[in-house]
């Protein structure tokens, strides 16, 4: 029997997250009405995923104005800055900024800021719910026949404000009976495959198996793999995607076994001023997340480590990007 959660949610005047370092061990909840308690959130990825690091993002920016009498500009200003230098990479971390910024010029004289924000940011989560619900439609077509996926990192209700992308798309295959089995990647460094997308498929009644990272291709090689999918932070107008640090891999060995790769994200993550994949700024994380697991050490701190959070995958590897607009192809003539 299917199990349901929330991930993010605004209740009580509060943000209310779950806890996403502590998956799949303990569910435990984040609920503060402190904009630097949720940018600590998003820095240590309590939250994380694209359009969730946006939502909630929104939510700590309107937050900044509440029960608050002093500047306002100096206020925004200090308060966007704080909450832009979190994670770099994701693009929907800035248009959800943006977002609320168009709302503060415009009600920035209002009586009321605080609720013209906070109206604001509720907004941009609920459409966030209904983007996720049209990519899982739309995502429907890609399977042929009764399928059995691999996915990467985690696109889930974790990793946005409804029910997920890839993931979602996966579930609602489930569904129809077009999946009948996951594989899924446990995603090192950070392990968000095995921590939370499996606790996912757990809660959906997905049947699924953890593979390590280094496993997909013996699997793509035994014909066991019939297409994978995974997520986007952001996607430039050619068509090359950044995603959590693997993806390209999973992506060459699709196309070297002849496995369709498909990528699913709102078109809020296509960055129209982002020419390709060399404009993406690629975050790099603590060595400490190499070195360590939950905080155990597993090799010596002293020891050199190289730990980009992101690659990016070249248009000419990827099937096609599903998003809430339809399915693009190349050369990924995308619409805003």
């Amino acid at each position: 029997m299917p199990e349901s959660f929330k991930s993010i949610e605004f209740k009580n005047d509060k943000l209310v997250l779950i806890n996403q370092t502590k998956l799949p061990l303990e569910e435990e909840y984040i609920a503060t009405d402190n904009p630097e308690r949720i940018a600590q959130a998003i820095e240590k990825l309590e939250v994380r995923g694209a359009p969730a690091i946006g939502i909630a993002a929104a939510y700590a920016l309107a937050l900044c104005f509440k029960n608050f009498n002093g500047n306002t500009q100096e206020r925004f200003e200090r308060c966007y800055k704080r909450l832009a230098s979190t994670r770099p990479t994701a693009v929907n971390l800035f248009m959800a900024l943006d977002e609320l910024k168009k709302t503060f010029l415009e009600s920035q004289n209002s009586q009321d800021l605080y609720s013209a924000l906070l109206e604001r940011a509720k907004e941009l989560h609920e459409e966030d719910i209904k983007m996720c619900e049209a990519i899982a439609e739309n995502g429907l077509s890609i399977f042929k026949k009764k399928s059995t996926v691999l996915t990467h990192c985690n696109t889930g209700q974790l990793a946005t404000g409804g029910n997920g992308t890839a993931f979602n798309v996966i579930k609602k295959g489930f569904e129809e009976g077009k999946v009948e089995f996951v594989y899924v990647d446990e995603t090192r460094p950070l392990l968000q495959g095995s921590r939370l997308t499996a606790f996912e498929l757990g809660k959906a009644g997905i049947p699924f198996a953890i593979i390590t990272d280094s496993t997909a291709g013996m699997l793509m090689k035994d014909g066991k793999i019939d297409l994978a999918i995974t997520g986007a932070d952001r996607i430039a107008i050619n068509g090359d995607s950044a995603n959590k640090i693997g993806t390209y891999g999973v992506a060459a060995l699709c196309k070297f076994h002849n496995i369709p790769f498909y990528i699913a994200a709102p078109m809020s993550t296509v960055d129209f001023d982002c020419k390709n994949g060399d404009e993406i700024k690629i975050e790099f994380r603590a060595k400490e997340e190499i070195t360590r697991i939950k905080g155990v050490p597993v090799t010596r701190d002293d020891y050199g480590v190289y730990s980009p959070a992101f690659d990016v995958t070249p248009a000419e590897l990827i099937k096609g990007v599903i998003t809430d607009k339809g399915i693009f192809h190349l050369p990924f003539n995308f619409t805003k």
